[in-house]
């Protein structure tokens, strides 16, 4: 039996990122409440962070002690089980963590991560369709504040989970 098979040639994937320069935004900040700052990014008046490109993730709402995002994820997220990779859902998450506290601070304050535990409730593949990931401060603060995130699918089920806690600090 003759066991010749015919042989194709893979399909070559690209995928380009586009971003526009942060820099205007990053100046913009310390003047502005983080609330204020979001909703601008919201209307266009400045660039949203690279990342977002990157990782197909746009901030959708802001308001006090909540940001949404909706991601959409493809193959180039994908590990080597064929599943999109977690840590693009916890960049996800933190990313939502992070501008929910945002939308709690003062003019002239930042914040960075200090810790994240990401719950993954059901694997995540291209097909999956689009996400969104929405987070709520559970406690605000001066020194450090407390948020909580879901992702859910396009069905409204819950793919994964998160609690984090991050540090709030002067940027002015």
């Amino acid at each position: 039996m003759d066991d010749a098979r015919t042989e194709q040639a893979p399909i070559e994937r690209t995928r380009t990122v586009t971003w526009e320069d942060p820099a205007p935004g990053v100046a913009q900040m310390p003047t502005m409440t983080g609330l204020e700052y979001l909703r601008s990014m919201l209307r266009g008046e400045l660039p949203p962070p690279p990342i977002t490109a990157l990782m197909r993730m746009t901030l959708v709402a802001a308001d006090p002690g909540t940001a949404t995002f909706v991601c959409e994820p493809d193959e180039s997220h994908y590990n080597p089980i064929g599943t999109v990779h977690g840590g693009y859902v916890c960049t996800a998450l933190d990313s939502a963590l992070g501008c929910a506290v945002q939308t709690t601070l003062p003019q002239g304050q930042g914040y960075t991560s200090i810790e994240i535990k990401v719950n993954y409730l059901r694997p995540v593949f291209a097909h999956t369709g689009a996400l969104t990931c929405t987070a709520t401060v559970t406690k605000p603060g001066n020194r450090v504040a407390f948020a909580d995130g879901v992702i859910t699918d396009s069905t409204g089920k819950a793919v994964a989970t998160a609690t984090g806690s991050l540090l709030v600090f002067p940027i002015a």
